[in-house]
């Protein structure tokens, strides 16, 4: 359990997720060292957190050897969204396998906790509905998608033996789709994507029929997961999913956004990609049991404010 006042590096944490668990920690009482290579971060995720006293910011990729101080670890640094992770797949895949590599390093010398954000994406295409953390998966691993998949599957794997071998006290959580303010315009994710092309009034585009399901989990309820994770104590390492187990098809959140944004899109539909996932839903019991969280925010609720911000974001573009 982190003390009151403690010194934590967030890696990625310029990026969506980062930058929001950033603002917590500081809000917290801690002091934050921010590191991020803004590959596909963003400085104005953390610019207002700049001039906090407790912020530090290093720009630096994760690839290469870090050598700080601290009291945990959080390990954020991925490429998530297909888009992005598919730009440079090898650039990714060393992300996730070198990176958690000089990450484990650090807490291997500091003594130190550390956190690796996993992800839902190690499921696969999953043949078990909904997926609990037991399921080893069904991915394909010469696949577009397997930079990511595969990259975080063996970030998990260096985990564990770094935690039998050496003793090091890891905490592995799986996220599965979250949302909400400072994700990226053109990240290719649908809650942005549909949000997006709504706010302009361009055709919505869903990709396979529409009935293909996920579960969203609204961005303030993850970092609430995420904290609590790394409070547990030592031995509890997880897997844990953290996740919203509400379950939407893709065209359900499509009609939801157009009637929220009162649009005037019409929603058109395109070729599923390779390897696609139809189905994706968290059972979260671990997580309320070991935890004692799950999520409070509802998709309409959460949409909401996602939508605001957009707004907002394509109102200055």
């Amino acid at each position: 359990m982190l003390l009151r006042k403690s010194t934590v590096l967030v890696t990625g944490g310029g990026g969506f997720i980062g930058s929001h668990l950033c603002e917590k920690l500081l809000n917290d009482g801690h002091d934050v060292i921010c590191v991020d290579n803004f590959y596909t971060g963003s400085k104005n995720n953390i610019r207002h957190l700049i001039s906090s006293p407790g912020f530090e910011l290093i720009r630096h990729d994760i690839t290469w050897p870090l050598y700080l101080e601290a009291d945990a670890i959080y390990n954020l640094a991925c490429p998530a969204s297909p888009i992005h992770y598919q730009r440079d797949p090898i650039q990714t895949a060393k992300t996730s396998v070198i990176g958690a590599i000089n990450m484990l390093g650090m807490a291997k010398r500091l003594k130190i906790p550390i956190l690796q954000s996993s992800t839902s994406e190690v499921y696969g295409d999953p043949k078990v509905h909904p997926q609990t953390e037991e399921y080893w998966g069904n991915v394909n691993p010469i696949g577009p998608r397997s930079c990511y998949d595969e990259g975080k599957r063996c970030a998990e794997t260096l985990f564990f033996d770094y935690h039998r071998q050496l003793g090091i006290n890891i905490k592995v959580v799986r996220i599965f789709n979250t949302y909400g303010p400072r994700m990226q315009p053109d990240d290719g994710r649908v809650v942005s994507n549909f949000i997006v092309q709504a706010l302009k009034n361009e055709d919505i585009t869903i990709y396979g029929n529409g009935s293909q399901t996920r579960s969203f989990c609204f961005i303030d309820d993850l970092i609430e997961g995420l904290v609590k994770m790394m409070d547990t104590p030592p031995g509890v390492t997880g897997p844990i999913n953290l996740g919203n187990p509400g379950e939407f098809s893709v065209k359900q959140l499509a009609e939801m956004i157009v009637e929220l944004t009162g649009s005037k899109s019409k929603i058109v539909y395109h070729p599923l990609p390779q390897d696609d996932p139809v189905q994706r839903k968290p059972n979260i019991s671990k997580a309320i049991e070991i935890l004692d969280w799950k999520p409070s925010v509802q998709l309409k609720e959460g949409l909401e404010k996602t939508i605001e911000y957009f707004r907002e974001l394509l109102a200055h573009l």
